[in-house]
């Protein structure tokens, strides 16, 4: 296995204060508030002084419970600083599959806001601190930069220590935690930029979740590269149009559902804007089409929180010209497609299987089968073309994803069943232009398809409640007496909404 260079030795900030103290590092989109490399290393001093006053191990592990916002960049840097794990956690979750996950995790602080303190409090089995009333550094950016002063002695970074935790699912009895170390990051962001450019002026605007890989990626690269990340609380359509001309923006991460908003909106790219990177689904050959209208710089993207973020990325000029691929796999990231436990040639189907120094060391749980001769196996199907272009088709165990989430089919299905109505139900992946795909259930049982949705409204996260329900009297079976789950697809694609 291929590895990047053997750096940094402490955390990125610590490297970037030295180096370039007075270039700008945050930048609160809503506000403008705005810290430079300098302020932001002592704002991280000030963090991690407060946490390591509260932690009893000296590896600790830090949960946090809190939507994008600045203070979770502060909140990363001042864990890589003490040497700790971060944990973000899904702020649309449950009470109990938070408790199940901080359980998983091992936490020994949780750490959240004003608008999660209740949640927190209500799930947290250990210390709880906000970010809002304890932790005066980490909101540099959000408001006026605070007068705090620390002197924390950075930690020596092990590459393989564990730097992050994060969800790929929130809603499983078993989740799963992806573990990822400094050199999956590292390794990650020196293989973005390989791909996309670093500019001296460049910024990178996030407006995801920064529970995601998605959200928290460009905080790493940024302070790699010695460049800006402007941090936008929520993705809004004319917002964020206005964020990308106004905040100078040059980069920014998308799923394929915000992209088609902007759109509809009828956003026009401002010339400074250098890439779109497109992930979290497969974008429609339409989408990119109107990209290709309307000089979007688009670059699909094709990635996994097991990868610590992308695996392969089409440039504009490929994504134009041989629109649906991905493009090729990223500098030391080695891709190989498997059929029958061999590797398969160019055009053929198979499973997609990643190995290099961005893959996980494996989940904090059994890692089962998810490791094999040729790498992490990836669970998705899909083929190479003859110049190495990756295309993918599906997944192997049908996971939905519906604008940028994870959704397993069968936790869904499961759910659908413990209606006392529901005799039985399947769950599938439908191709969706908005979302990438939408959640569809094919539904037996004296219910209406009203009846099923409010059901898993009380039970589900609201992007994996079905959007399509049809209730029939049999499901479709081959001849083996197992669920026919291109017959389910196919029944369901000639429902709208809702259908009896």
């Amino acid at each position: 296995m291929r590895n990047p260079v053997e750096w940094p030795t402490q955390d990125l900030v610590t490297h970037r204060a030295d180096a370039t103290p007075d270039r700008m590092a945050m930048i609160a989109a809503d506000s403008g508030n705005a810290v430079t490399y300098r302020k932001l290393d002592t704002a991280v001093d000030s963090v991690a002084a407060d946490l390591d006053r509260r932690r009893e191990a000296s590896d600790a592990t830090v949960a946090t419970l809190l939507p994008t916002r600045p203070a979770v960049g502060t909140l990363l840097f001042a864990a890589m600083r003490l040497g700790a794990t971060l944990a973000p956690l899904n702020v649309e979750l449950d009470a109990a599959t938070l408790r199940t996950q901080l359980s998983t995790v091992e936490a020994d602080l949780l750490v959240c806001g004003d608008n999660t303190a209740e949640l927190a409090a209500e799930t947290a089995p250990c210390p709880v601190v906000s970010v809002d009333r304890d932790l005066s550094g980490a909101v540099a950016t959000d408001r006026a930069p605070a007068d705090v002063s620390a002197d924390v002695t950075p930690a020596a970074l092990s590459h393989d220590d564990t730097q992050l935790v994060i969800f790929t699912s929130g809603t499983t009895s078993d989740p799963k935690g992806v573990r990822l170390t400094v050199r999956n990051l590292v390794a990650s962001a020196v293989a973005s930029s390989y791909r996309l450019g670093v500019l001296p002026d460049d910024r990178w605007l996030v407006c995801l979740p920064t529970y995601h890989m998605g959200g928290l990626a460009p905080f790493v690269r940024s302070a790699l590269y010695g460049t800006g990340v402007v941090v936008q609380r929520s993705f809004d359509a004319d917002a964020t149009q206005d964020v990308i001309s106004n905040r100078s923006v040059t980069g920014v991460s998308l799923v394929p559902t915000m992209l088609s908003r902007l759109i509809e909106a009828g956003w026009e790219p401002p010339t400074s804007l250098r890439f779109v990177l497109l992930g979290g689904g497969p974008a429609s050959e339409d989408l990119i089409e109107r990209c290709r209208e309307r000089g979007i710089p688009v670059c699909p993207t094709y990635g996994m929180t097991e990868t610590a973020s992308q695996i392969a990325t089409a440039r504009p000029e490929t994504a134009f010209e041989h629109a649906g691929t991905v493009g090729q796999p990223l500098v030391c990231t080695d891709v190989t497609v498997v059929a029958d436990g061999d590797p398969c040639d160019p055009g053929e189907r198979g499973e997609i299987v990643v190995d290099g120094p961005t893959v996980t060391p494996g989940y904090l749980n059994s890692d089962g089968e998810a490791f094999g001769d040729y790498g992490f196996r990836t669970g998705d199907i899909g083929y190479r073309d003859g110049d190495g272009r990756l295309w993918i088709e599906g997944r192997v165990d049908d996971q939905i994803v519906t604008g940028g989430e994870n959704v397993d089919a069968s936790t869904v299905a499961a759910t659908i069943r413990d209606h006392p109505a529901v005799d039985d139900a399947a769950v599938v992946g439908l191709s969706d232009d908005e979302w990438g795909q939408r959640v569809a259930a094919l539904v037996v049982g004296d219910v209406t398809p009203e009846t099923v949705r409010e059901h898993c409204d009380d039970r589900l996260a609201a992007y994996e409640v079905p959007k399509t329900v049809r209730v029939v009297d049999g499901l479709p079976r081959t001849a083996s007496g197992t669920v026919d789950r291109e017959a389910v697809r196919s029944l369901l694609s000639e429902a709208g909404d809702s259908s009896r």
